[in-house]
């Protein structure tokens, strides 16, 4: 059983916290991009998906800590420190990212496709996210680390 439950927490890593990761680092970008033109276009429509893609792989990525969690019960190592370290991180990833990041994108969408006269979003609101999308993929490196790491890991590693 533990197999398997590690399985799904590696896997949900993998494919809801890596497009996650890879969408909300891409979206400053594209956020520069559609301020600079005077007309929505292309970089609108690509902000809109990205934006779509951090919500939904968020929501999903719920599996990867539900599953890390059953997985530690079974392996019997809850209390580990390094196990508690990471479980602080990622609480602290899903916070940047629901508190932070997601709000700043749709404020930052509304701007650029506000129904009355679009306002090209400031400067230093698309600095301040990619400031937070990369306080989110560092937490994230670092949890990594730590499942690799295991300090006290009964496999030698």
């Amino acid at each position: 059983m533990t197999e398997f439950l590690l399985s799904v927490h590696v896997l949900a890593a993998i494919i809801a916290v890596g497009p996650v990761t890879v969408a909300a680092s891409m979206f400053p970008a594209f956020a520069r991009r559609a301020a600079a033109e005077p007309v929505a276009g292309q970089p609108v429509v690509v902000l809109r998906t990205l934006h779509r893609i951090c919500r939904v792989y968020a929501a999903v990525g719920i599996v990867v800590p539900v599953f890390g969690i059953a997985t530690a019960i079974s392996l019997g190592v809850l209390g580990d420190t390094w196990l508690m370290i990471s479980i602080a991180l990622t609480a602290a990833a899903a916070g940047v990212l629901a508190l932070m990041v997601l709000p700043d994108q749709a404020k930052i969408l509304t701007g650029l496709t506000g129904m009355s006269h679009p306002t090209a979003p400031a400067r230093a609101m698309i600095s301040q996210l990619a400031m937070y999308t990369g306080t989110f993929n560092l937490l994230w490196a670092a949890v990594t680390v730590l499942m690799i790491i295991r300090p006290g890991s009964t496999t030698g590693a």
